[in-house]
């Protein structure tokens, strides 16, 4: 299912993987995917094997591609060669191809690995990016909770984790979403590691705004 935003085509490939298009071919943190459309521009969150996977790069990375990770990827990402590595930090901000992407805070609060440890600090690194692709802007979260940095943020579709676990629960989300306001809200991070299909229809029905559930592209 292709979800089309104003002139952005926006496929969702499973867990938080997606695959945008506008003039140009972006995909976001690829994991299980079939293959596509060579990509001009691929953003990863942070270095876990459900986000940044050397196989899954594989099929869509070219000489061509620009690659936009956190800074902790750049040890795995050796092993890729192919295609330009920018590293970035929270705040960082990057022109590539025609769109702009700025990298923000992802991490959790209260999901703990063990006693005291969050599965994502926020000195762990991860981040989330915010894309302005032609005039939609687009917030990808990355695995976070519902943090305080997203009051400020202001953007057109938000796409957010759902599932609990690693990530935001669905009740969590929907108070993520009514802080960002976005004008549409899509649903993620679950059917793959952890979660179902019953955690986006429960974010729906208890945030309230305006969202749309995607079918995973096959």
């Amino acid at each position: 299912m292709v979800y089309r935003f104003r002139d952005v085509e926006i496929s969702w490939l499973g867990h938080d993987s997606y695959r945008i298009k506008k003039d140009i071919t972006i995909y976001i943190d690829p994991y299980q995917i079939k293959g596509g459309p060579p990509a001009d521009v691929v953003l990863i969150t942070h270095d876990h094997f459900d986000h940044l996977s050397i196989d899954d790069l594989k099929k869509i990375v070219t000489d061509k591609t620009t690659v936009i990770a956190a800074k902790h990827c750049e040890n795995t990402l050796k092993k890729l060669g192919k295609g330009a590595v920018k590293y970035v930090s929270v705040g960082d901000e990057v022109s590539v191809a025609g769109i702009r992407v700025k990298a923000v805070h992802a991490y959790n609060v209260n999901k703990f690995r063990e006693p005291g440890i969050v599965f994502h600090s926020r000195e762990y690194g991860g981040v989330g990016y915010v894309l302005q692709v032609g005039d939609v802007s687009i917030y990808h979260a990355g695995d976070t909770d519902f943090i305080p940095e997203m009051k400020g943020l202001n953007v057109d579709i938000a796409l957010l984790p759902v599932s609990g676990t690693y990530v935001m629960t669905a009740a969590e989300a929907a108070e993520a979403a009514k802080a960002i306001k976005p004008k549409i809200a899509i649903p993620m991070h679950y059917g793959a590691i952890v979660g179902s299909e019953r955690d986006a229809q429960e974010f729906k029905r208890l945030y309230g705004g305006e969202t749309v559930i995607l079918s995973k592209e096959d």
